[in-house]
């Protein structure tokens, strides 16, 4: 198959116009009429990663985070232009599924409920078709606060979790948003939901909901990190015999000192 039949699979599941306002979701690099020869699947584009898809004789990259997020002044030996430059040397197009794939009704939200264990799941900001913001849910039984912050670590394999202390009640309903999601926390009180967890929220807005709801941040990366697993079973639905790489290259910039 070609490049543009592996992004029409994705954009079936997730299509573009679910995205944000400020996304750049969609084609960042290469063409679409070459046929594909193994596709690389990360959360972040490095040169590393580019480097990895040379290795492992893969034309394409499918990532979450759009490695063109604003619009480049230039094209040099910096940064971005450098994986750009490299990934046009060795023919390698790259493609981003960003927040069309968080905001699809069985996207990255969902996968995250589901690691988590949540039932009867639903969108947390629901749109007419059925896709939209974050999800909420209920556990099977209640948990407590320690025993929810277990679990988190236990499934998201953090280093280190920052919450708003004690709530003082057992935790039945549970809305999550992977990354930046801190703007959906007052949605989540309104749905009714004991605790929220998102990858970033961020010091002003842990304040203001002592004994209203816990506010659970995992970082950014530990929160989103089975993407790479959901566009895998994406791919494998539709192009069984595709090649696909996940990748070996820890892409998450931040480190832990524990």
């Amino acid at each position: 198959m070609n490049i543009r039949e592996i992004i029409d699979a994705l954009e079936r599941f997730a299509p573009l116009p679910l995205q944000d306002d400020y996304d750049n979701s969609g084609l960042q690099v290469g063409t679409t009429e070459t046929e594909v020869s193994g596709v690389l699947l990360c959360l972040d584009v490095t040169r590393q990663v580019v480097d990895e898809a040379i290795k492992n004789g893969c034309n394409m990259i499918i990532s979450h985070h759009p490695l063109l997020f604003r619009p480049l002044k230039k094209l040099t030996d910096d940064n971005i232009g450098s994986i750009v430059m490299n990934a046009v040397r060795a023919g390698i197009t790259i493609y981003a599924s960003h927040t069309n794939l968080d905001n699809a009704s069985k996207g990255v939200n969902m996968r995250i409920a589901s690691v988590l264990g949540l039932t009867d799941v639903k969108p947390l900001v629901e749109q007419p078709d059925g896709n939209g913001a974050g999800i909420i849910g209920f556990f099977k039984e209640p948990l407590s606060e320690q025993q929810l912050l277990a679990l988190i670590k236990q499934k998201f394999g953090v280093a280190c979790i920052r919450h708003n202390g004690e709530l003082g009640r057992k935790i039945s309903r549970m809305a999550v948003c992977g990354g930046a999601g801190a703007f959906l926390a007052d949605k989540a009180i309104e749905q009714g939901a004991d605790a929220f967890m998102t990858g970033e929220i961020g010091y002003h807005r842990f304040f203001g909901y002592d004994g209203i709801i816990k506010l659970i941040e995992t970082g950014h990366f530990e929160s989103e990190q089975f993407t790479v697993d959901l566009i895998a079973d994406i791919l494998k639905e539709s192009f069984p015999a595709l090649k696909t790489v996940k990748t070996s290259i820890k892409t998450n910039p931040i480190n832990y000192y524990i």
